[in-house]
């Protein structure tokens, strides 16, 4: 299980159990006993409440899962820019063994190839 796993997995923890404790937090105090007057005046405003904390339950949710699947795509993004790597290598080493590289061409592919490489960390 590697870090990012682990980080998600306790961010996921974190947010169900917050989750978990509004709800228990609304629907407790919205079934604890009133005066007639209390449950008259309101109910309205109790509902609205929970229905606020289940959107934002729901908003809390959503994010956690972009927040998973962003950590996923770095993970996968690092793993594509390694193999690039290693293709580059292979590469440069099967030209070498075939005396067809020409002067300038290994400097120009490293070149290119370190910048896509630098540009997908600066996005992450």
């Amino acid at each position: 299980m590697n870090s990012d796993t682990q980080y998600e997995d306790s961010v996921s923890i974190m947010v169900l159990e917050n989750i978990k404790n509004k709800l228990l937090h609304a629907f407790r105090t919205s079934a604890e006993p009133r005066t007639s007057a209390e449950t008259a005046i309101h109910p309205i405003r109790k509902s609205l409440q929970v229905n606020e904390e289940l959107r934002r339950a729901k908003i809390e949710g959503a994010i956690t899962w972009l927040r998973s699947e962003l950590l996923e795509m770095r993970s996968q993004d690092r793993q594509l820019a390694q193999t690039l790597l290693g293709l580059n290598k292979e590469i440069q080493r099967l030209r070498r063994e075939n005396g067809s590289l020409t002067n300038n061409s290994p400097v120009l592919e490293c070149t290119l190839l370190k910048c896509l490489v630098s540009e997908m960390y600066v996005k992450t």
